[in-house]
């Protein structure tokens, strides 16, 4: 079985490849396009998945999407009768389908072939489900997928035994979790598609004294779901455009004035951060706990299980995750790398999978084995977790050596010397040493990282001991908000030693408590209020991220690295020509490209 799964038509198009039960490779159209979060029909993406493969797109058997066209339609005509939303609205909702249903059709003019595949519908919140239960280890787990909506329904209650997984109960449009989150970030004067994560860095700076003022816009019912109060919103009846075709995503105005009478006047982009704005940042995100955290509790209350299979937008909130354990009775999370919709892909794929595994078609026996024709990454049929997100494009040695070659006078413009370090213990024993010395690293290894985190193949690492890397940084090559955090990669037996946890967080996905004794010692990576957004390093899984680590601790007793994406407000870089781009056109000190070692000597 070939099968291809795609989010289409949608933020964070992306696609994957699954074959014969084997994840062979899965990346976001947005690092091909070089446009954030770009929607549309995963053209690259795909490509570069049969590249992987070493297929072609007639060879896919099976198409999965991650959408479900017609599903919940009596939920739809209820609201439209009771409601009356804007014609603009209703004709958008409609066109969002047609493009989901014409998924086939579109590969077919894209390439100009005609393709035999069939097609799969898989529901939006079950796609999500999939991509965290079907490859986290579990035998069984209580499911949950919070987002801001996918087929009519904004959050999916369900569970998983064994190689199935099941939707048991939703809540619909017009109430969102994810609808609330993006409209106070865009209250806060945070305007772009996928702003929210700037609300989360901001919220510790501020104290939760609108959190009266959030209860009524989202009421918490008896039974753990919750409500907004909409007169506060206009994403159910009003013209809201949304942008999903072709380009980076847009989302007009979400809330109405009511909110402004309610909270004061909305900030602008242009005007500075006040106190009053990083307090509704603060009391938005108590309010989102809140209702979260009585959304798992009433489900472990319905499906008691000490495992919980988290996804959705929302699962990024990587604040809240790090407080499940804590306010909720579940005790071992599985957190996929892309928890958004981008992972929607690999779920419709796996969901699929699944599907014609228990209905006895696996189309394997006349064809040869998956391994002797491309390099498979995980086994679904396994059942063992994923901890891996390295799916994404590699680079080859002599790829590396063609583009040097190719840039060797424009690194001697800008006064870099290059150094070939062949032995891997002088590559990251000099990288470390780099670091140990405040310089600023651009790192590019292996295969990029599937989902929104650098994970040590395409990061930019730096002295977490420092305290002024996060200006430096800032200065030198990100230009972001300043409150905004830096996060550590740690090896993984040293996390009990630094963090209130002791736990794997292979994805970056939950913030901890950093130890209040060792928070003098790296506050480059502490945030104002003490936690730190934990990423776990295991030799296993990335063994030249986890030597350099080590390195560095040899010489400074400090088990981490600051790390953040490799990329210059972009998507992260992807190939090795936009690695090298971004060190030319930034202030990075050092490029660690392959064992390739570039280094800034003079300075214009």
């Amino acid at each position: 079985m070939i099968i291809l799964g795609l989010n289409a038509y949608h933020a964070d198009s992306a696609a994957c490849l699954i074959i014969d039960g084997k994840l062979i490779a899965a990346a976001e159209e947005e690092r091909f396009r070089r446009l954030k979060h770009w929607a549309g029909l995963p053209t690259n993406a795909i490509d570069y998945c049969l590249r992987e493969a070493k297929l072609r797109l007639t060879d896919v058997e099976h198409v999965a999407i991650n959408r479900k066209p017609g599903v919940n339609n009596l939920r739809r005509i209820t609201f439209a009768l009771r409601h009356w939303p804007h014609p603009k609205l209703v004709w958008q909702k409609i066109s969002n389908i047609r493009s989901a249903a014409t998924v086939l059709d579109a590969l077919q003019k894209a390439y100009g072939i005609e393709l035999k595949a069939q097609l799969h519908y898989v529901e939006h919140h079950l796609a999500h489900l999939a991509s965290a239960f079907l490859v986290s280890g579990f035998s069984e787990a209580a499911c949950v997928s919070v987002d801001g909506f996918g087929d009519f329904a904004s959050t999916a209650v369900g569970s998983g035994h064994g190689d199935k997984v099941y939707i048991l109960d939703r809540v619909y449009f017009p109430h969102s979790l994810g609808i609330f989150y993006s409209a106070m970030t865009q209250f806060i004067g945070f305007p772009h598609y996928g702003d929210e994560y700037k609300v989360m860095g901001l919220a510790p700076y501020g104290e939760p004294t609108y959190l009266e003022e959030m209860r009524d816009i989202v009421r918490i019912q008896s039974d753990g779901t919750f409500r907004l109060n909409l007169k506060y919103f206009r994403h159910h009846v009003g013209d809201v455009s949304y942008s999903w075709n072709d380009c980076t995503p847009s989302v007009g105005l979400l809330y109405r004035h009511a909110l402004v009478d309610l909270l004061g006047p909305a900030r602008q982009p242009n005007e500075p951060l006040e106190q009053r704005h990083k307090d509704i940042a603060r009391s938005t995100q108590a309010m989102y706990e809140k209702a979260f955290f009585a959304l798992l509790s009433a489900v472990h209350k319905q499906y008691p299980t000490d495992h919980l299979a988290l996804s959705g937008g929302c699962a990024m909130n990587s604040v809240a995750n790090g407080k499940i354990f804590r306010r909720t009775p579940f005790k071992k999370m599985y957190l996929p790398a892309a928890a958004g919709d981008a992972g929607g892909a690999i779920g419709a794929a796996a969901y699929v999978q699944s599907q014609l595994d228990n209905s006895g078609g696996n189309g394997a026996q006349d064809r040869q084995s998956t391994d002797e024709f491309t390099s498979a990454i995980y086994d679904l049929r396994s059942r063992r977790g994923l901890t891996t997100a390295y799916l994404g494009p590699w680079a080859t040695d002599e790829e590396f050596h063609a583009l040097l070659d190719w840039k060797r006078k424009e690194l001697g413009v800008a006064g870099c010397s290059l150094t070939l370090l062949a032995a891997e213990e002088e590559l990251v024993g000099r990288t470390a040493q780099a670091i140990a010395d405040g310089k600023v690293i651009g790192w590019f290894q292996g295969r990029m990282e599937w989902g929104p985190r650098a994970l040590g193949n395409r990061s930019i690492l730096a002295d977490p001991r420092r305290a002024d890397m996060k200006d430096i940084l800032n200065a030198k090559i990100k230009r972001r908000e300043s409150f905004r955090p830096f996060a550590p990669s740690i090896l993984r037996e040293a996390v009990s030693e630094w963090f209130e946890q002791d736990d794997d967080v292979p994805f970056m996905m939950q913030v901890f408590q950093v130890r209040p004794a060792k928070r003098a010692f790296i506050p480059a990576v502490t945030h104002i209020d003490g936690s730190g957004r934990l990423h776990t390093v295991d030799l296993a899984t990335n063994p030249l991220y986890y030597r350099l680590i080590d390195k560095f601790r040899e010489s400074t007793g400090v088990p981490m690295l600051l790390n953040t994406s490799f990329n210059e407000n972009e998507p992260v870089v992807c190939y090795p020509e936009e690695a090298l781009d971004c060190f030319l056109r930034t202030n990075m000190d050092v490029l660690v490209l392959g064992n390739f070692f570039i280094e800034r000597i003079l300075r214009s």
